[in-house]
């Protein structure tokens, strides 16, 4: 019996499409999987049918009855309810608290009933008892929970909903393989009750296991919907990508530099852990171009930001030319030739308020040691790094907030080029640039590790890793699930490695 029908669901947000054709139908008792590439539009689908979007066009309809729905709280009294995969609780309440916060039992109407309320947190947290921890408690703030701990009260909050049909937005990625247990155990008993479930997760293991049916999408629209015992990964893969391979391209070639001094190695990393990231390894040559792949969010960014003193280094070593490295801080990684390009670069990368001259010399300034210097002598250091960008600007006294968001990001790459690193850390450099922009950065990127520089590249675009990375490390739950050389450097590889890697 179908609960639920979708069918050519669209949204778009100014000229970016998240939504073309979105087609969904979920059955009573069903598990139904969603799947798709990072920026799909599988996010979107499940927000649209949670009631915090508003599709543009399409049929919705719930039962059979076409709704409309003015947003979250319209979807809930409907009995829909999403697990956001940005967790939405409420750090200065307790876990009990943020657990009914969907619907808080109440004296009168008024006063919050404080006995009911423990009575259904209890039930909830019962549930997870073995896996949630001895220091888990209703009464327990979750500003001081772990993060698998608060990723458990979430999902205990999107239960405690009771509604009919329960969106989990890749609801495990903080959890470990007992909680996921535990979880999915839950999963069957509301299945069997008749619940009805969306599943998002990038773990191809978990989909093949805990779903009935398998929705692919792709660039905004719907693929595909497969039965889990008809399929099989790779054709899941294949769905995702439309393609097992990528032509080959000038820019797969090895780097100038790379070819001609053949095994040069600029940077060892030997067990490398902080935070999210587990135990890493690798070695990184003079003129090569290093890519980091796999779904955001999986470790690739802790690592940029853990050579670059950023984040702090829990264990490992890291070594150049057999000389331990000690990049404690951000400072301490810039004096030993350390530099990092942020996508996000409001938060760390331009400085607001500050004029184009103030935002492209602070590293030329810590490098040489300078407290001042006259803007006509800096000139000759800030023009050719702007210049190597082919960076847009009227003046290098107006407002970096007088330029275009590219050319804010060719600023700021412009500011390690004044004294140019000996390895270069790109965070998803490319993110919220135009196509021209992409290419500028990408033909220098290239040039200086024809020069000699070596580059680690993390890009949430598959089509850009494999272009103009030398060889890839994929990254799945925090870990290398596989590195990607030569004729291995495919999309097809690229997202079995990402979604059957490390688990």
């Amino acid at each position: 019996m179908c609960r639920l029908k979708l069918q050519q669901i669209a949204k778009h947000y100014g000229a970016t499409t998240a939504l073309q054709s979105g087609d969904f139908l979920l059955e009573r008792g069903e598990i139904h999987v969603l799947i798709g590439a990072n920026g799909s539009g599988k996010s979107t689908l499940c927000k649209v049918i949670a009631g915090s979007v508003k599709p543009e066009g399409g049929i919705f309809e719930l039962d059979g009855r076409a709704v409309s729905l003015e947003g979250p709280p319209d979807a809930r009294a409907l009995g829909i309810c999403l697990f956001y995969q940005e967790l939405s609780l409420s750090d200065h309440l307790t876990v009990g608290e943020n657990i009914c916060l969907y619907a808080l039992p109440s004296k009168a109407g008024v006063l919050v009933d404080r006995q009911g309320l423990e009575n259904k947190a209890s039930h909830y947290i019962e549930k997870f008892a073995a896996v949630a921890g001895d220091d888990f408690s209703a009464d327990l703030p979750v500003s001081k929970l772990r993060p698998d701990q608060k990723q458990l009260v979430e999902i205990m909050k999107t239960l405690a909903s009771e509604a009919r049909i329960l969106i989990f937005d890749e609801p495990t990625s903080a959890l470990d393989r007992a909680q996921v247990e535990c979880f999915f155990s839950i999963l069957r008993d509301l299945k069997e009750q008749g619940r009805s479930i969306i599943f998002i997760s990038h773990r191809m293991d978990e989909i093949f296991e805990i779903g009935d049916r398998i929705t692919v999408i792709r660039d905004g629209s719907t693929v595909s919907t497969r039965r889990v015992g008809e399929t099989d990964q790779p054709t899941i893969i294949r769905d995702m990508i439309g393609e097992q391979t990528v032509p080959a391209t000038p820019a797969n070639i090895a780097s100038k530099a790379l070819r001609e001094a053949g095994k040069n190695t600029r940077l060892t990393a030997r067990g490398v852990t902080s935070g999210y990231l587990k135990a890493t390894s690798f070695e990184l040559e003079k003129g090569e171009i290093l890519g980091l792949g796999g779904l955001h969010g999986q470790g690739q960014s802790n690592l940029l930001r853990t050579l670059f003193g950023a984040e702090r280094m829990l264990t490992g070593d890291l070594l150049s030319a057999g000389m331990a490295l000690n990049n404690s801080n951000p400072r301490a990684a810039i004096r030993n030739g350390f530099a990092y390009v942020s996508g996000d670069r409001v938060r760390d990368g331009v400085i607001t308020g500050r004029s184009i001259m103030e935002n492209v010399s602070p590293i030329h300034f810590l490098k040489s040691r300078k407290a001042l210097a006259l803007p006509s002598a800096l000139v000759p250091v800030v023009k050719p790094a702007l210049g190597a960008l082919s960076t847009k600007y009227s003046s290098l006294s107006h407002s970096i907030g007088s330029l275009s968001g590219g050319n804010q990001q060719k600023a700021v790459i412009a500011r390690w080029l004044t004294n140019p690193p000996d390895v270069l850390l790109l965070d998803d450099p490319t993110k919220g640039i135009d196509l021209g922009a992409k290419n500028e950065l990408f033909a220098l990127v290239r040039k200086l590790a024809d020069d000699g520089m070596a580059i680690i590249f993390y890009s949430s675009e598959d089509v850009e890793l494999l272009a103009h990375s030398d060889r890839i490390l994929v990254f799945n739950n925090g870990a290398v699930s596989r590195e990607l050389v030569g004729n291995d450097k495919t999309r097809f590889n690229l997202y079995k490695a990402a979604y059957a890697g490390a688990g």
